[in-house]
């Protein structure tokens, strides 16, 4: 059993390298299989999913090669196959692109359903909903789908929600159909532009992404070509709330503050003292933070994925805060946990209520996702003790050497093996 041990070491000092987005690398590394020659990608962080996704290229033939440098090339040219084992594609989520990508190339796709973090509400319908739109058949068996369509022909689709992950789908299946698409009520999420600004770089003509209607005319043929992933606004957000927990200073660098706005906002509001540079952001903690409510909301609004690390500055906070997440309504696993440390929250639906300005105390708890796990990481940082931390795959799947970073800031943070059994500690896998 591996876990993390924590213990608190003081305000953070220092700055960190922010790595390419993961969220968008999982996309690109798919809508590479569209190219019709080599695709390098430059800034791919090294991460556990990536690993999936070696896994699913060596099973269809793509090669997939991390250079010297940490580039990854893939040459798509040698892709034999377009069914991916049901076991591989459940190791995460985004493996659906591969269905997007795979598509208009061999006319049929065989693939396992998403796996990855379990918030209880992550449907494809909206995926499946697009490619239905652009004339493909869509079959649903019990550990896979089957998509397939003889020809691709470009339609208008209306999202009955704004998704980001079938926004991005629904592009990589048209850029390659017959005609125009549209796409209304399409996601504006930084990682939806640096998707589209690849299949671009290669040929594609796709207008209009960042906004609500993107505009896709499909080309028959698509070069290779050299891309650079955008920089991880969440892996920014989450050391620029690690300083405001600290009471910290936290320079993160290569980033793009633009991106970062809603959480920017959000930190100033609770006291953390903000300063932005052309590619860089520095956090300030005063050691004093201010009570608030948080609502998540789809891109440029406060993002889900920073409610969890949010809610580690928040138990910080005199007074009462409340977290709402509509967007991933079941992404509260990490209550619990916190409640082991001594957190005073209480849950009703998709709200956290939060009393501030009790002592943590360290003890054992589990990670059940990824940032999940980084509110617990945070959360160690000032509690009495230590805190061990079980459910290290989760944190490795979104963040790269996430430790040795902390640490650089001062952090005290060690990783540790040792053969017991979960249950003899007390903590519970929510």
């Amino acid at each position: 059993m591996r876990y993390i041990r924590v213990q608190p070491a003081g305000p953070l000092q220092g700055s960190v390298r922010i790595p390419g987005a993961k969220n968008s690398a999982l996309a690109l590394l798919a809508a590479s299989c569209l190219a019709d020659d080599i695709v390098r990608l430059e800034g791919i962080p090294e991460l556990d999913d990536m690993r999936q996704i070696a896994g699913i290229a060596q099973g269809i033939g793509l090669r997939m090669t991390r250079c010297d440098n940490g580039d990854i090339e893939l040459d798509p040219r040698y892709i034999y196959s377009a069914t991916i084992d049901p076991g591989k594609a459940s190791a995460y989520r985004a493996s659906y692109y591969f269905a997007g990508a795979l598509l208009a190339k061999f006319g049929r796709v065989t693939i396992g359903f998403p796996g990855g973090d379990d918030f209880k509400s992550r449907p494809i319908d909206q995926h499946m909903k697009a490619f239905e739109a652009l004339g493909a058949k869509v079959t649903l068996h019990d550990d896979h789908y089957v998509v397939e369509a003889a020809e691709l022909k470009g339609a208008d689709i209306y999202f009955d929600m704004i998704t980001c992950g079938a926004t991005i789908n629904s592009m990589l299946a048209a850029v390659r159909a017959r005609g125009r698409t549209v796409l209304y009520n399409a996601a504006v999420d930084p990682e939806v532009v640096d998707t589209a600004t690849l299949l671009c770089q290669f040929g594609a003509r796709i207008y209009g992404a960042g906004t609500r209607c993107i505009r896709i005319e499909g080309v028959p043929y698509l070069n290779g070509g050299i891309h650079t992933v955008i920089p991880d606004r969440l892996v920014a957000g989450t050391f620029l709330i690690a300083a405001g927990v600290t009471g910290g200073q936290v320079t993160v660098q290569d980033v793009i503050p633009e991106h970062l706005s809603s959480c920017l906002s959000k930190l100033k509001e609770v006291g953390v003292e903000i300063e932005t540079g052309e590619s860089s952001i520095t956090a300030y903690g005063s050691g004093q933070v201010k009570a608030t409510r948080i609502r998540t909301a789809m891109y440029p609004g406060f993002a889900t994925d920073l409610q969890q690390p949010m809610t580690a500055l928040l138990l910080l906070a005199r007074g009462k805060s409340i977290v709402t997440d509509k967007v991933f309504p079941h992404r509260f696993n990490h209550v619990p946990q916190l409640r082991r440390l001594g957190a005073e929250i209480e849950q009703r639906k998709e709200s956290a209520f939060i009393r501030g300005g009790r002592p943590l105390i360290g003890d054992w708890v589990h990670a059940t996702d990824v940032r999940a796990g980084m509110a617990l990481v945070l959360a160690g940082l000032v509690a009495e003790g230590s805190t061990r931390i079980t459910g290290v795959e989760h944190v490795e799947r979104g963040y790269s050497d996430i430790i040795g970073s902390l640490r650089s800031l001062g952090a005290s943070l060690s990783l540790h093996e040792q053969d017991a059994e979960a249950g003899q500690f007390g903590y519970g896998c929510v």
